[in-house]
């Protein structure tokens, strides 16, 4: 029984070990259908993929310079970030949330693989995954799938559909201060519109417009 229940053990870790990563490989080339997000949400829902070379470079690096400037630098994870939010969570009253630092890899891996939440058990698969992601996709095909599923507004997922929904154009036609908007709500899209951006956001657009045209080598891998 020993040996039976030790052998049952060893398969169910090799499951667990396996199965994610042989999901990863298959969205290196298959576009994910659906994300766990959008299936919590539920109700109709705005979503079109379109491929990298679709979307505007303005966007990509708007994106970039407003969640992970380290983007290209690191190798899924930001140690300064990460830092950040560890002091912050240690300042934090409630004690329970360890809140940013997380970087474009983590955040695609909790768009596609898992669920909304802060708590210490999705952080800790969310970091997990964040291995095999940067193992098996390259930086390109990362911050591809991320703006094609990441969350724009309510029912509103995707590039492509945010661009239709918020300035009623494709990806590729996004100028440079609309891709701006679009970063800069990022944080918070159900509570912040880019195309009726409030004081803070569009202050904060302005902020990454002029960053954005600074990536320089922070931008080499795109």
């Amino acid at each position: 029984m020993r040996k039976r229940l030790a052998r049952y053990l060893i398969y169910a870790l090799l499951v667990v070990l396996l199965a994610p990563a042989g999901l990863m490989f298959l969205y290196k080339f298959v576009p994910p259908p659906v994300t766990p997000l959008m299936l919590i949400r539920g109700g109709k829902r705005e979503h079109q993929w379109v491929s990298l070379s679709h979307i505007a470079p303005a966007v990509v690096r708007s994106v970039m310079t407003a969640e992970d400037e380290a983007f290209c630098m690191h190798s899924g994870f930001d140690a300064d970030a990460l830092e950040k939010a560890w002091d912050r969570y240690l300042q934090d009253d409630d004690g329970k949330t360890l809140r940013g630092g997380s970087t474009i890899s983590q955040q695609t891996v909790k768009n596609v693989f898992l669920w909304p939440d802060r708590s210490w058990l999705r952080k800790g698969l969310e970091a997990w995954l964040t291995v095999y992601l940067e193992a098996l996709w390259d930086k390109k095909r990362i911050i591809e799938v991320y703006l094609n599923v990441v969350e724009w507004g309510p029912g509103v997922y995707g590039v492509e559909a945010a661009a239709k929904y918020h300035f009623h154009k494709s990806a590729g036609a996004v100028t440079q201060h609309e891709a701006a908007l679009l970063a800069a709500v990022l944080p918070s899209p159900l509570k912040w519109s880019p195309s009726k951006p409030g004081p803070y956001v569009q202050a904060r657009s302005e902020i990454i417009v002029g960053r954005a045209a600074r990536l320089g080598p922070l931008a080499s891998c795109l």
